[in-house]
């Protein structure tokens, strides 16, 4: 599912079957499979990419590697792979489908669809639609705070219906519905959960009756049968270790599906009008509402579109579960899609193959890209507990987003908001990792060993989350920086916003003595001077730097992250 195993933490469109530009033509056979060759690398006797490309002219499939250790049959294009939440495009078609048919509204509150005396939380006199779920605009979190998974390699087995519907009936919303993109699997399981209730049929069945044998997909289903099963890639994970397959019982619209590259070929055939079924033009229909949802991206119904300048974009989604990822594209304009199954789940993903694919001017991550190494062996140290006594406690990466530590025995716990608790394992008495994904926490201390903050680091990425009531005294670096005396007049000329991509506007403002800079969707968050032109965040490894002419007005200004430098050019 898509981000879901990370500890922390985008007009209408007529389609018809075109010529292909030979300018935008997908790649041959050959150049496909020397991509994975080199993605799959030493790997190749246990693990595997299978492509899939469907044009006006016809499918083929490309595969490299191996369905697993010991496999008694090729990796091919009726191999099975958990999807993820690619399974959320095939929620938002029913929920697209159902409401072309009259049978639901978009508009409709989902409590309607929900048992007598469950209450969906409201914020501002507003209701959660079916809409708003499938937007990720609801407001719901990523997940829901009540999850305590038992087998942490199966996270959702043993979620309950009973808890989804105590999490619903007491959680409070932290944003108002509608205000923003927020990526929720809990709010694509309860999508799925409302369809399946409003249509008297559980999810699985939604699915075979409304998508599957309408398009000849006998191999896409949540529930494995012995055929399927025998032909099962491994999953591994992020070590690429042999891991367990997931069960999502109550939130399966979320990501339960399992397929092959042939079932998702023909999926992708609908939606290029290759197939004659009653929802007409069914990529048109959901993709008719668009809401931005981060740098040059925008979410539709289940779907999200990559911008491009010379027309409406890529139409993608992607999955990850604990041993598998996933990819699924369209280029409308060409004609073309494209499928992207693997059976290990590390963080690259194939996003960038399916990209690259659909889009030779979209590049392929370099071989060198902390992406897609593996991570390092780590040697675990045993602490007593009262050696992890000073770091339990409650911990602010910025407004509405925390992160709860706390210890049972000689274990530690970390619980970030909307995510469900995880162990954390010592490397030393201050540096934990997490074992699912290739993440670290640092817990940071004064001089006195009080500890004043914690840094989460992941993909070359640190977040900093501060310590609640905590009497440390407060560092006087953050991140190689430190605050300088500057003269807070010059602020004002800072003020305004600042036009990063075309869905994304950085706004600067001054209160007091203080400036805050606040990114499309995302909180104000105060910065820091380093000097007069250069200032900083606190909270993430991140920089600002002001382009102010002879007057002191800014007219740009240029964020440095992760290694990238993007300019915003004053608009107000």
């Amino acid at each position: 599912m898509r981000s879901l195993k990370r500890p922390l933490s985008v007009a209408a469109l007529v389609l018809c079957a075109v010529p292909l530009d030979p300018a935008r033509a997908v790649p041959g056979d050959d150049e496909i499979r020397e991509i994975l060759r080199e993605r799959v690398g030493e790997q190749a006797d246990r693990t595997g990419i299978v492509v899939g490309v469907i044009e006006p002219d016809g499918r083929r499939i490309v595969a490299y590697g191996s369905a697993g250790a010991g496999a008694d049959r090729p990796l091919d294009g009726d191999a099975v792979f958990e999807i993820g939440s690619v399974t959320k495009v095939f929620t938002a078609l029913l929920l697209a489908d159902m409401a072309e048919g009259g049978e639901i509204g978009l508009d409709d509150p989902v409590e309607r669809y929900l048992p007598d005396g469950v209450n969906v939380p409201e914020r501002g006199g507003r209701s959660i639609t079916l809409r708003e779920l499938a937007l990720h605009h609801s407001g719901l979190p990523r997940l829901p705070g009540n999850m305590d998974p038992a087998d942490p390699t199966n996270p959702y087995a043993d979620y309950s219906v009973e808890q989804l519907y105590a999490f619903l009936s007491s959680h409070e919303l932290q944003r108002d519905i509608g205000a923003q993109y927020e990526y929720s699997n809990l709010g694509y399981g309860l999508l799925g959960h409302a369809l399946a209730r409003a249509a008297g049929v559980d999810y699985e069945t939604l699915v075979r009756e409304r998508i599957a044998e309408p398009l000849g997909m006998a191999s896409t289903a949540a529930t494995l049968n012995r055929d399927l099963r025998s032909r099962l890639a491994t999953g591994h994970d992020v070590r690429r270790r042999e891991t367990s397959n997931w069960d999502l019982p109550t939130l399966p619209g979320a990501g339960a599906l399992k397929s092959t590259a042939n079932d998702l070929l023909s999926f992708l055939a609908l939606f290029l009008g290759q197939h004659d079924e009653p929802l007409e033009d069914p990529l048109s229909v959901m993709l008719t509402e668009r809401r931005p949802a981060g740098p040059g991206m925008e979410i539709a119904l289940g779907w999200h579109i990559r911008q491009r300048a010379d027309d409406e974009g890529i139409v993608w989604h992607d999955g990850g579960t604990g041993g598998y990822r996933s990819f699924v594209g369209l280029d409308p304009a060409a004609g073309a899609g494209v499928v992207v199954l693997t059976n290990v789940s590390t963080p690259a993903g194939v996003n960038d193959i399916g990209l690259h694919l659909l889009d030779a001017t979209l590049p392929l991550l370099p071989a060198d890209s902390p992406l897609l190494e593996t991570p390092r062996e780590r040697t675990r140290i045993t602490l007593e507990p009262e050696a992890l006594d000073p770091l339990v406690g409650r911990y602010a990466f910025g407004p509405g987003i925390e992160m709860t530590v706390t210890r049972e025995g000689n274990r530690l716990f970390v619980t970030p908001t909307g995510q469900p608790r995880t162990e954390v394992f010592p490397e030393s008495a201050t540096r934990f990792f997490f074992d699912a994904v290739d993440a670290d926490i640092e817990f940071r201390t004064d001089e006195q060993g009080r500890v004043h903050s914690l840094v989460v680091t992941q993909l070359g990425t640190a977040q900093v989350a501060r310590k609640l009531d905590s009497d440390a005294d407060e560092p006087e670096e953050w991140f190689g920086y430190r605050v300088a005396d500057v003269d807070p007049a010059i602020y004002d000329g800072y003020v305004g916003q600042y036009r990063l991509t075309p869905a994304l506007t950085f706004t600067i403002t001054r209160d007091g003595d203080s400036l805050f800079a606040q990114l499309t969707g995302q909180p104000r968050v105060e910065i820091f001077p380093a000097s007069e032109v250069l200032f900083f965040y606190k909270v993430v490894d991140a920089q600002i730097t002001f382009e102010p002419d002879e007057s002191g007005r800014a007219n740009a200004l240029v964020l440095h992250q992760a290694g990238q430098n993007p300019r915003a050019e004053r608009i107000d």
